[in-house]
């Protein structure tokens, strides 16, 4: 798999009215994760799977990945980037969290 199979898909031609609300529902979608995260919820727990399913949706707005440019993204959450710090500043743990659960979600519904 390659660590950037994701990064020349994305597109973004929207307004940015329509950028401030993207970042609104993504940072609502990540206070998600993490109180399940909190909560003690394994990655494969049906209601995280939900979250990454809701994660996916809102990231094909920008884009269409496959099983590989997603996984490729959530390894963005655990090897330095940005995402990683975002994840990471949101919550010790989140990032890792995240790519564990995004990876269930592609292995079992993407091709």
């Amino acid at each position: 798999m390659r660590f950037d199979a994701h990064a020349d898909q994305y597109q973004n031609n929207y307004s940015k009215e329509q950028n401030a609300q993207f970042t609104q529902v993504f940072g609502e979608l990540t206070q998600e994760f993490v109180v399940a995260m909190n909560a003690g919820l394994t990655t494969s727990d049906e209601h995280v799977q939900a979250l990454v399913a809701r994660h996916y949706a809102f990231v094909s707005q920008f884009w269409k990945p496959n099983r590989e440019a997603y996984k490729s993204l959530a390894m963005s959450y655990i090897l330095p980037s940005p995402y990683r710090d975002y994840y990471e500043g949101v919550q010790s743990g989140l990032g890792k969290f995240h790519y564990d659960a995004l990876v269930v979600w592609a292995d079992a519904n993407l091709n």
